[in-house]
C-alpha cells in the first residue's frame, strides 16, 4: 500500500516550521504542492528544494470545487504509483479542503493517508487581531461561504481570501448579516515577516492590493441588540423579556386562548397588505403575525409543552414528506400532481383510510363561514360530488336565486334564512370551479364599494348639503361616475 504524507506549510515563514517537516520537505523524492505561493517554499528554493504545485489548475476551472477534485484526483494517480508527499499552506486539516478529499478517498484507492501536522494560520491570528477564541468563533471557507452560517455573536474567520473576487463575494455575504461600515480586518501573512493588518469598514473589504493565498477577515462579534435585530435568536429573546419577571404585564397575563382573536386580526391585516400591494404594509403585517407564532411558542416553553424549535422542526419535517417530488424520488408535473401527493401523503400520515368517517370531518369547523363552505366543496370535489364546470353550477345560482325571491314574499324568516345561505353556498360553488377564491373576490368587492362610496360622500360634503338632502337616483349617479373614473 502506497503512501501520501500530508505537511503543512505553517502559518509564517522558514523559521516557524518545525524541524520534522522541514527535513520531511528536504527529504521527499516527490513533492506537490496545492500552491507554491508561501513564504517556506520561496525559502526552499533557495535550498534547492524541487517539487511539483498545482497552481496552473486554479487558472483552469471557475469553481474552487472543481480545482480541489481535480487535484485530489491527480494526487490519488501519482499515489497509485509510488509514495509521495503532499503539503499545504497552515495545517493540514484546517481549511484544507483536498486533505479532506483525500482521507475520504484514500481507502477506496488503497492508499494509506498520513498527516504530519504543521502550524495552524489561526494562532498567529488570534494574535495580530489580539483577541482570545475562548468566547467562541466560527472558521468560514470564503470561497463557499453562506449567509445562514454565520452567527454574529461570535468572531468570525472567514480564511481563504485570494483575491478582490472572493473578497467581493465574502463582503455581500456579511452585508446580509452586518451594517455595510461595519469594521472588520484584514490579515495577510499572519505571524510571519510580511504580515500586514488593517482594520477597514466592510464595504471596503474587495478594495484592499494585499489580497492573497495568505489573507484572512477577521470579523468581531456583534454585541449590540440593535445591530442583531435581523437574527431570529434576537427576536426570540425579546418574546421571552417580555414574558420574563420583569416583562410586559399584559404579555405575561396572555393564554393561548386569550391570544386567538389577535391572531384572527393581524391575519386579515395581512391579507388587506396583500390585496393594497403595499409592500412596507405587507412587511410590518407579516411581523405581527410572526409576533404571534413566536407568543404562543414562548407561552409553550414557559408552560413546559413545546418550544418554537418543536414548531420549526415539525413543519420541517412536514414540508420534506409532503414534497417528495423535491426531496425524493416521486415525480410530479404540474400544480395538480403535485396537490394529489399532498393528500395522499396526509392520509398516510394520520394513519386513517380517506372514507373512514366523514371526509368532511377533516374540515376544520372553527373556520369563517365562507371559507369552510368552500374547503367544504373541495373536499366533496375530490371524490367526484361535484360540477364539471362553473356553467353547470351557474344553473344552480339561478334556482336559489327564483327560491330566495319566492321566499321574500313571505314573512317566514327561517325559510328566507335557509334560501339565503344556499344561494350563498352555490354562488361560492361558481367561484371555485371558476377558479376564483371567494374570499378574494368579496374582498375586492369590498374595497370598491369603499372606493366608491367614499366618492360619493366626497360628492355630499363638497354640496354642502346631508344625505338626507339626496334622493337614491342622484347619489346612483356619483356612483356611476366613480365607475367611470375607475375605468
Amino acid at each position: 500500500m502506497n503512501n501520501i504524507r500530508v505537511a503543512g506549510l505553517g502559518a509564517g515563514d522558514l523559521n516557524q516550521l518545525p524541524l520534522g517537516i522541514y527535513r520531511l520537505l528536504k527529504e521527499a523524492d516527490h513533492l506537490f504542492l496545492r500552491t507554491k505561493e508561501h513564504p517556506v517554499i520561496k525559502q526552499l528554493e533557495k535550498e534547492g528544494i524541487s517539487y511539483q504545485s498545482f497552481d496552473h489548475i486554479y487558472e483552469m476551472h471557475d469553481q474552487f470545487k472543481a480545482v480541489y477534485e481535480e487535484i485530489t484526483e491527480l494526487l490519488l494517480d501519482e499515489a497509485s504509483k509510488r509514495d509521495i508527499v503532499y503539503a499545504v499552506p497552515g495545517h493540514p486539516l484546517i481549511a484544507e479542503k483536498t486533505v479532506q478529499l483525500l482521507l475520504d478517498r484514500s481507502g477506496n484507492h488503497g492508499i494509506n493517508v498520513t498527516v504530519e501536522g504543521g502550524q495552524s494560520f489561526l494562532d498567529a491570528l488570534f494574535t495580530a487581531v489580539r483577541v482570545d477564541p475562548i468566547d467562541g468563533f466560527q472558521l468560514l471557507d470564503g470561497t463557499m461561504m453562506r449567509r445562514d452560517e454565520l452567527q454574529i455573536s461570535q468572531h468570525v474567520i472567514v480564511a481563504q481570501v485570494y483575491d478582490q473576487m472572493v473578497a467581493s463575494d465574502v463582503k455581500l455575504t456579511l452585508m446580509q448579516k452586518y451594517p455595510d461600515d461595519y469594521e472588520v480586518t484584514v490579515v495577510t501573512a499572519a505571524g510571519s515577516s510580511k504580515e500586514k493588518i488593517r482594520t477597514i469598514p466592510l464595504f471596503e473589504l474587495d478594495r484592499q492590493p494585499f489580497l492573497d493565498n495568505l489573507t484572512s477577515v477577521y470579523v468581531p462579534p456583534v454585541s449590540s441588540r440593535e445591530l442583531a435585530l435581523k437574527e431570529f435568536s434576537t427576536l426570540r429573546e425579546i418574546i421571552a423579556d417580555l414574558r420574563g419577571p420583569e416583562g410586559c404585564p399584559w404579555d405575561k397575563k396572555q393564554t393561548h386562548l386569550s391570544l386567538k382573536k389577535y391572531l384572527i386580526e393581524e391575519s386579515y391585516e395581512l391579507l388587506d397588505a396583500i390585496d393594497r400591494d403595499d409592500i412596507d404594509d405587507i412587511i410590518e403585517e407579516l411581523g405581527d403575525v410572526l409576533l404571534q407564532v413566536m407568543l404562543h411558542a414562548q407561552i409553550g416553553e414557559d408552560d413546559g409543552m413545546f418550544s418554537i424549535e418543536d414548531i420549526v422542526a415539525g413543519i420541517s419535517e412536514k414540508m420534506i414528506r409532503r414534497h417528495p417530488h423535491v426531496f425524493g424520488d416521486t415525480k410530479a408535473e404540474n400544480a395538480d400532481e403535485v396537490v394529489v401527493n399532498w393528500e395522499q401523503i396526509k392520509a398516510e400520515e394520520k394513519g386513517e383510510p380517506i372514507n373512514k368517517g366523514s371526509l368532511l370531518d377533516q374540515i376544520e369547523k372553527g373556520l369563517p363561514a365562507l371559507l369552510r363552505a368552500y374547503e367544504v366543496q373541495k373536499s366533496a370535489a375530490k371524490v367526484g360530488f361535484d360540477w364539471d364546470n362553473a356553467e353547470e353550477a351557474m344553473e344552480k345560482v339561478w334556482e336559489e336565486t327564483k327560491e330566495f325571491q319566492a321566499e321574500l314574499a313571505k314573512q317566514d324568516k327561517r325559510n328566507q334564512l335557509d334560501e339565503m345561505g344556499d344561494l350563498l353556498f352555490a354562488v361560492i360553488n361558481v367561484a371555485r370551479l371558476a377558479k376564483i377564491h371567494p374570499e378574494e373576490a368579496l374582498q375586492a368587492a369590498n374595497e370598491k364599494f369603499y372606493r366608491r362610496f367614499a366618492f360619493i360622500e366626497g360628492k355630499v360634503k363638497k354640496s354642502g348639503r346631508s344625505f338626507d338632502d339626496f334622493s337614491l337616483e342622484e347619489l346612483e349617479l356619483y356612483w356611476n361616475e366613480a365607475k367611470k373614473q375607475e375605468k
